[in-house]
């Protein structure tokens, strides 16, 4: 990656570049090219005189084609463009693009402390999750769990925290629809996640239309495990019910001690949100690069937010596997076009203002970016959302974008843990697994110094290289994994709603 001092460029290819920090009119970036007015910080230049109709360059791949005969020195933004063709998902050519696992970073650290359990990845965190069928009871179990950390959790030392897993779905819902098995799996899944030891505890209303049965085999579904709440004759025996099972449930799970384990038994998340124009060059890269020693090392990583990767679809089938991977990459994609279509949502609608006003002028600048955060691994296997992966290595999550959406679907697929890129900051977090803040500016992590766990702005300063920054994330992910230290957004305690994904219609 080329660096100057007053902007970015990526790709040899490219013919824009980012502006490092806010640029006056008149300022000579480099040889024969001068901003033609004031340029924001993380927006784009354009460095040579572009024709009406030619194409614009980032990344080495057309961002789309200038609306206007435009000089160099000029400001491109989300106004200046034409978006090119959507690329197409038939007939993707797999496999093409695979770099060998020899090739990848070697991870620095090959064990972590975690919660071994019976199947599936090890737990990040022993937690006792209470779980919900319906919103219905959101409010009960709320009052119940502030009532259990107040009274019972102070006895059972080795257990890190209670949680309501609440969710709006389960009722005034069309629960046999033909795509209500995306938020019935969600739901069964979030019962199952690694950091509740094995554990179930399931609290019902009693009329909804998400029954036990639905979310729980038959031998799960005993009165050691589920909660009726229409049962009970008013709050005193409602909570003393609660109580005392939530009481059988923490001394087991208070027997549960952290152990050495190989990174084979991690299942890590990547996710992005509020990205600006610096998020694909600094902080997605880096996260990247960990995602890639982590892959190097046995863990499972994960990345999503399908709307986002989805005018690179054709870069993440290369690096499929196999033709399974890309068969179901593109049955996922097809999916969610037909889901947006049925809308009469423009692809381009994704990117929010603040990433607008990050320097990203459209969905394709943005794609290229998130893609970033999935490293250089191969893909093998690709998922739908809230779908459990059955293999290790790097796995493609086709969660919807939305971030309040896309951690509750990775959520619900295993994660012990989440890196979270962002340039514009969000306070975001998970109450069930830990998040740790990546921001891609250091003007954000000034802003932000107790919110943001690591920034990656000194690549762009060319201060530090993807490789140093990405061993500094990949070594907090295994410490805030191992308990040894915690994110921001669990210092404070900012954890966000469960947002379920529910296409399926609501009655």
């Amino acid at each position: 990656m080329e660096k100057q001092k007053l902007y970015v460029k990526i790709n040899h290819k490219d013919n824009v570049a980012i502006a490092l920090k806010d640029l006056t009119a008149g300022t000579e970036i480099m040889d024969g090219v001068v901003t033609q007015c004031d340029i924001p910080q993380a927006h784009k230049i354009a460095l040579v005189d572009l024709k009406k109709g030619e194409s614009v360059y980032r990344y080495g791949v057309e961002l789309g084609r200038v609306k206007e005969d435009t000089k160099a020195g000029s400001w491109i933004n989300e106004y200046s463009l034409e978006l090119p063709e959507r690329p197409s998902v038939e007939d993707m050519e797999w496999g093409t693009n695979l770099k060998k696992k020899e090739d990848l970073p070697d991870p620095i650290r090959k064990t972590w402390l975690g919660y071994k359990n019976k199947t599936g990845p090890a737990g990040t965190k022993n937690i006792l999750g209470i779980n919900t069928t319906v919103q219905c009871t959101a409010g009960v179990l709320k009052v119940a769990v502030q009532k259990l950390k107040q009274e019972l959790l102070p006895n059972y030392p080795n257990v890190d925290d209670i949680v309501a897993v609440t969710h709006p779905y389960g009722c005034g819902v069309a629960i046999n629809a033909k795509d209500a098995f995306l938020p019935i799996r969600a739901v069964r899944n979030l019962i199952h996640h690694p950091n509740f030891g094995g554990e179930i505890m399931v609290v019902g209303l009693g009329c909804e239309k998400l029954t036990f049965d639905k979310v729980l085999t038959p031998e799960e579904n005993t009165p050691e495990n589920v909660l009726v709440l229409q049962d009970y004759d008013g709050y005193e025996p409602m909570m003393k019910a609660i109580f005392d099972m939530a009481k059988t449930k923490l001394e087991r799970l208070n027997k549960r001690k952290r152990e050495e384990l190989p990174l084979s038994d991690l299942l890590v998340g990547m996710q992005c949100g509020g990205s600006d124009a610096f998020s694909g060059v600094t902080a997605n890269p880096s996260a990247g690069y960990a995602a890639d020693m982590l892959v190097k090392g046995g863990a499972t990583v994960m990345f999503s937010e399908i709307t986002e990767f989805r005018d690179g679809v054709h870069m993440l089938a290369a690096r499929c596997v196999d033709k399974e991977a890309r068969d179901k990459l593109a049955k996922e994609v097809s999916w969610y076009d037909n889901y947006l279509e049925t809308g009469k949502v423009d692809r381009d609608a994704n990117p929010t203002p603040g990433n607008k006003a990050g320097g990203l002028s459209n969905i394709v600048e943005k794609a290229m970016g998130s893609i970033a955060k999935s490293g250089t691994s191969p893909i093998v296997e690709v998922i739908g959302p809230a779908q459990k992966p059955t293999k290790k290595g790097l796995i493609c999550a086709c969660t919807p974008a939305s971030d309040i959406v896309c951690g509750p679907s990775q959520l619900a697929s295993g994660i012990g843990l989440q890196v979270f890129m962002t340039g514009r900051g969000t306070p975001y977090g998970l109450e069930i697994s830990p998040v740790i803040k990546v921001c891609s500016r250091n003007e954000m992590k000034k802003k932000w110094i107790d919110l943001i766990d690591i920034s990656a702005g000194d690549v762009a300063t060319g201060e530090k290289t993807i490789a140093e920054v990405g061993c500094e994330i990949f070594n907090m992910i295994i410490d805030v994994a191992s308990g040894i230290k915690k994110p921001y957004s669990d210092v404070w305690g900012f954890h966000n709603d469960l947002c379920i994904f529910n296409p399926a219609p609501i009655t």
